[in-house]
């Protein structure tokens, strides 16, 4: 049960943030209220079908979900292309990542990162999750507070379930409170809608190839790394392959990316979702069944999400990522040799820069790589002509 909650709690957090910017994307480029569910129907499913295929595959908690930052950039850029130009585009990344995963380069690259490092920025990425927690009690002290002294005594009694425990006491006082309502909630189902991409230049080099590289910066390393800092070596290939196709797949529908999911695969892969890692695999199959429920009614569900109390949403987060947060500063301090390179990563990541597009965790990812190898004296190792040579033969085999 505390699996199949985390994948519930997890899908959530997906629908109740980042699915809010599909919907300032469309309003950029005045999509139609069709063509929005639809949207939101491709990356839902998406997601979930790989979720449940390679969670099963690999037995361990993949989760998937739709490019965040990929989102952000249609808010600023969408409008200069015709619709189905920007389908053409997002057939044209998804292809750019199959490859990617195909030749190997990306697992090649992720190989060379040190641990410390990898999980310096996971924890980055969460600490301010687990700091709104605190700060939601502030804010609504009434439903914070109890959710946070629940989540002390399930986790004192039966830990598994703790998460469960706060969740369902913070809808319970919502509904005390008199926050939660149904008003305004109106239920249907989608139909899907299948645009005939076309391709121009522009598009390609405007949306296809940026949209390529914010994906597997920003969210297939980061995604990565929540993986290897939960201890889970999953072969990255394949899972960018899936993650590939699925993206062309989908693309005529309107999905505009499907990547590895960073933030909320972290609710899967910690000790909150299963006392067993081998068991946690069952989180991912959930989230999965919890995508594709959800896609099913399409903008609908947001309608529902909307009914909650943001501060039960942000409170549920940091609590269920508190393992992660924990493990992730253990880690990244734990060896002395790589202290400096894995502060300077959590530093910069914890800063929310962006830089051309590309977020804080990819840069703190690079200026810790940059740190470690300035440290050790060893800065040209990783782009040693022995590393090149591999490189090109792989891409030699892949034709």
């Amino acid at each position: 049960m505390s699996a199949v909650v985390a994948g519930l709690i997890a899908v959530t957090v997906g629908f109740a943030g980042p699915v809010l910017l599909i919907f300032q994307a469309a309003k950029a480029i005045d999509l139609s209220s069709s063509n929005l569910s639809s949207w939101i129907w491709a990356i839902s499913v998406a997601s979930g079908l790989t979720s449940i295929i390679l969670s099963i595959r690999f037995k361990a908690p993949v989760i998937t979900a739709w490019s965040t930052p990929g989102a952000v950039m249609l808010i600023s850029g969408w409008s200069a292309y015709a619709y189905s130009d920007s389908i053409g585009a997002f057939i044209f990344a998804g292809v750019l990542i199959t490859i990617l995963g195909f030749t190997g380069l990306f697992s090649s690259l992720m190989k060379r990162i040190p641990y410390a490092i990898i999980t310096a920025m996971l924890a980055g990425i969460l600490l301010k999750f687990g700091v709104d927690v605190f700060v939601s009690s502030k804010q609504l002290p009434m439903l914070a507070l109890p959710m946070i002294f629940g989540y002390l005594v399930s986790k004192r009694w039966f830990p598994r379930y703790a998460v469960v425990t706060s969740l369902l006491l913070g809808l319970l006082i919502s509904y005390g409170l008199n926050i939660v309502t149904l008003k305004g909630v109106s239920v249907f189902l989608v139909h899907p809608i299948f645009t005939t991409p076309t391709f121009s230049l522009s598009s390609l080099l405007g949306l296809g190839i940026p949209l390529c590289i914010v994906t597997m910066a920003s969210q297939n390393a980061t995604g990565f790394g929540v993986l290897r800092a939960d201890g889970y070596d999953t072969p990255v290939n394949p899972l960018i392959i899936t993650t590939g196709i699925a993206s062309i797949l989908f693309a005529p529908f309107g999905a505009h990316g499907i990547n590895l999911s960073a933030l909320i695969a972290a609710i899967c892969t910690g000790k909150e979702a299963h006392s067993d890692p081998d068991k946690r695999y069952i989180a991912g199959i959930s989230a999965g069944l919890f995508y594709i429920i959800f896609g099913i009614f399409g903008a609908t569900i947001v309608s529902v999400f909307a009914i909650f109390p943001s501060e039960l949403i942000i409170v549920i987060t940091g609590l269920a990522l508190f393992g992660s947060i924990a493990s992730s500063l253990a880690s990244a301090m734990k060896e002395d040799t790589q202290k400096e390179a894995a502060l300077i990563t959590f530093l910069v990541t914890l800063s929310g820069i962006s830089i051309a597009g590309v977020g804080a965790p990819f840069w703190g990812l690079i200026a810790g790589i940059v740190t470690d190898y300035m440290l050790s004296g060893d800065l040209t190792k990783m782009f040693s002509a022995k590393i090149v040579i591999q490189m090109r033969e792989k891409l030699r085999r892949a034709g």
